[in-house]
């Protein structure tokens, strides 16, 4: 026995066809049947050898033609321009020039206007074409052009729209996918500055332990937690993607102290002088300032390990200086230590996006990182 579905099920279904495009499609072919309907009994006295009931179906096959508007708006145009001259019907034309201007753009519905007007002007000039229509050529057209003109321009109207709503979705989609990136980035930098120290720190204590058990059990067991850091930062390098910090998990000057000792432990002193004018800074200027610190004790532990660095911040005018400075080792460090220049590029944007600039070089046996970026104080 043929079961029914479900009333809810079906009314389910019924709402999800109903917003579909081809629901629309449908919906116009049966008003423009609908609306052909009206002139079957002229159609059916008129002398085309047609009764009401094949009048009526010539003009069901007609309308049928809207439902591909989409993919083929041609069509139903043809069939239109068909039932022009067989029929002198004009409701057709219209459904058809409005889907040519809304599915193929102006240019295609301008020339289909111009050709609907050049067909019916032929048709007036027909002998035994209705009168009905007009008397002179001016009236013909005054009821002609103006069908056409309209159902064209509202259907580029339409057409214009729909690109204005898939621009905009467009646009939503994009937005959407830089905030996703911008906070992948966000997660990438904060990866980076923090983990990829924490690697360093793990691979230079644990080579200060393999030299300290040298000759002991646990010589080889330190040796390999140092190749297991370099390994883990070296992955964390290769994937890491740059982007803009967030400032508001970074500290401020006072966290200096704090990147100083740690750096002694690590076997590097560090000589440390903060001006007391800059402790003055703002929230967003004092993180930079730590950031280009950090990055510079992080890269004198893996460049220059067991060598003092020395760190001095100071206002000078308007602007403030940031200088840090190492020696360079006489024998490069063995093993190598993994580096693929991201911080020092992260430290650059981040200086260049206050306005300020940033340099790294050689200078008499040693390393120099040079940052100058504005204050942003206000004189007395």
């Amino acid at each position: 026995m043929l079961r029914l579905p479900a009333v809810p099920a079906l009314r389910r279904r019924v709402d999800r066809w109903a917003g579909t495009p081809r629901a629309l499609d449908v919906v116009a072919a049966l008003s423009a049947f609908a609306l052909m309907l009206l002139d079957v009994p002229g159609l059916a006295r008129a002398d085309n050898s047609l009764t009401g009931f094949t009048a009526t179906l010539v003009l069901a096959a007609g309308a049928a033609t809207l439902v591909l508007r989409r993919r083929l708006p041609v069509l139903p145009y043809l069939v239109a321009l068909v039932l022009l001259g067989w029929l002198h019907e004009l409701t057709m034309i219209q459904f058809a020039l409005y889907s040519i201007g809304r599915f193929r753009g102006r240019r295609a519905a301008v020339v289909a206007t111009l050709l609907y007007v050049g067909v019916a002007y032929v048709l007036f000039q027909t002998p035994g074409w209705p009168a009905r229509h007009g008397d002179t050529l001016s009236d013909f057209l005054s009821l002609v052009v103006p069908i056409g003109v309209l159902a064209a321009g509202v259907g580029v109207a339409a057409y214009r729209q729909d690109l204005v709503r898939a621009l905009e979705d467009q646009r939503r989609e994009a937005a959407a996918r830089q905030a996703v990136q911008e906070e992948r980035i966000s997660v990438g930098r904060d990866v980076h500055d923090l983990v990829g120290r924490e690697l360093t720190v793990l691979a230079v204590r644990a080579e200060v332990l393999a030299v300290r058990a040298r000759g002991d059990a646990h010589q080889k067991d330190f040796e390999e937690l140092a190749d297991t850091a370099r390994r883990a930062h070296l992955m964390l390098n290769e994937t890491i993607v740059r982007r803009a910090d967030r400032d508001a998990a970074t500290p401020g000057l006072e966290g200096l102290a704090a990147l100083a000792g740690e750096s002694e432990r690590m076997g590097s002193p560090v000589e440390l002088t903060v001006a007391e004018e800059a402790k003055a800074l703002s929230p967003l200027r004092q993180a930079a300032v730590h950031r280009v610190v950090q990055e510079c004790l992080t890269n004198a532990a893996k460049h220059a390990p067991g060598l003092p660095v020395t760190v001095a911040i100071r206002v000078e005018g308007p602007g403030l200086r940031i200088e840090v400075r190492n020696p360079l080792p006489k024998t490069p460090p063995d093993p190598v230590p993994v580096s693929t220049g991201t911080g020092l590029l992260s430290m650059e944007e981040r200086v260049t996006s206050m306005g300020g600039t940033l340099t790294a070089r050689q200078e008499d046996e040693g390393y120099v990182v040079t940052a100058l970026l504005p204050t942003g104080l206000t004189g007395p």
